[in-house]
């Protein structure tokens, strides 16, 4: 005799009591791998490679989470949500599925992160041959009784030139020139037509800006890669040819930039890019620099609100308090 559908389900052990009555804060699934495939206007399909992390909260009533609902929810969502769509919106699916994920787990709070890989072509800067660039794309969401906030970022690689060796090379060239007889006018001829060597840094450039709920907006993530990329001494190629290359080089080394300037120029580069955007809407920006004399990488970032940021900018005087990330997700609840 064959068993019956609830004798094969089994006790809902999920649901029962745990021996210690304690909530958790997150529970829930890592590295869950898609392949997400997008047709655009023009019939054309292209591929991201997501990863994705779903988390719920966990009342001290209930021993643990359905954890295959949450691949269900992933499945669902990403059907609901992609197919049809000409656009990637990773935002917009993690919010998704962060509501689906708290209403099937009967949670006070779902948390949702993806990670996407993705290409873009664009042509070098002089030779113009098409090169394949792989930049990161995130969608954050949070979900809770008092709505749901998303997030959406991105992630891209360039390369900086160091302020601080340039200026030593520059005076110690200038001494050597003064000796040999050349004027301040003849000196400053040459500087401006010889960028000064310097060390460089392969940089990693993210932004991300943070929807309040209600809010009806819909951020390009190629606007906000080329703010990343803008705000390093120079974008890199995968492929160049010689005459690129000597453009690359030249650029950085005619824009030298801290790793803190870096920040600041995505700042300034969001707040000029995006001047409609109110207030409440979030911002985090944060750079990487790998460095090449020293065995240690350097970074610095930013986080706050915009009416933050353009008080700063309007008063000149620091702000004590920078609202972060995790406070700004948390803020609907």
């Amino acid at each position: 005799m064959n068993p019956s559908p609830s004798a094969l389900s089994g006790p809902d052990v999920q649901a029962s009591l745990p021996g210690l009555q304690v909530s958790l804060s997150r529970v829930g699934v890592t590295n869950v791998e898609k392949v997400i495939r997008i047709r655009d206007d023009h019939g054309r399909e292209q591929l991201f490679y997501a990863t994705l992390n779903c988390f719920v909260d966990l009342g001290p009533q209930q021993k643990g989470a359905h954890m295959s609902r949450f691949e269900e929810v992933v499945n669902e969502a990403i059907g609901e949500v992609i197919l049809g769509e000409s656009a990637f919106r990773a935002e917009f699916l993690a919010e998704r599925i962060a509501d689906i994920v708290r209403e099937r787990q009967d949670a006070l709070r779902a948390e949702v992160t993806i990670e996407a890989r993705y290409p873009e072509h664009k042509p070098a800067p002089v030779s113009g041959i098409q090169t394949q660039e792989i930049y990161t794309l995130y969608g954050v969401a949070v979900a809770s009784a008092g709505g749901t906030r998303r997030m959406v970022g991105v992630a891209a690689a360039g390369m900086t030139a160091c302020p601080c060796a340039q200026g030593i090379l520059t005076e110690r060239a200038r001494e050597r020139l003064v000796a040999d007889g050349f004027t301040d006018e003849q000196i400053g001829r040459v500087f401006e037509a010889v960028p000064v060597a310097t060390h460089n840094q392969r940089g990693l450039g993210t932004l991300h800006l943070g929807i309040p709920e209600g809010l009806d907006v819909s951020l390009d993530a190629t606007d906000l890669v080329a703010i990343v990329e803008e705000s390093m001494s120079s974008e890199i190629y995968e492929m160049m040819k010689r005459s690129d290359e000597g453009t690359v080089v030249e650029k950085a080394h005619r824009r030298p930039r801290f790793v803190e300037d870096c920040v600041r120029e995505a700042i300034r580069g969001t707040l000029e890019r995006y001047v409609d955007l109110p207030d409440t809407v979030f911002l985090s920006a944060r750079q990487e620099n790998l460095e090449t004399i020293h065995q240690h990488n350097v970074v610095a970032e930013r986080t706050g609100l915009l009416g933050e940021l353009r008080q700063e900018l309007s008063t000149g005087e620091h702000l004590p308090h920078h609202t972060s990330m995790r406070e700004w997700l948390d803020g609907g609840s």
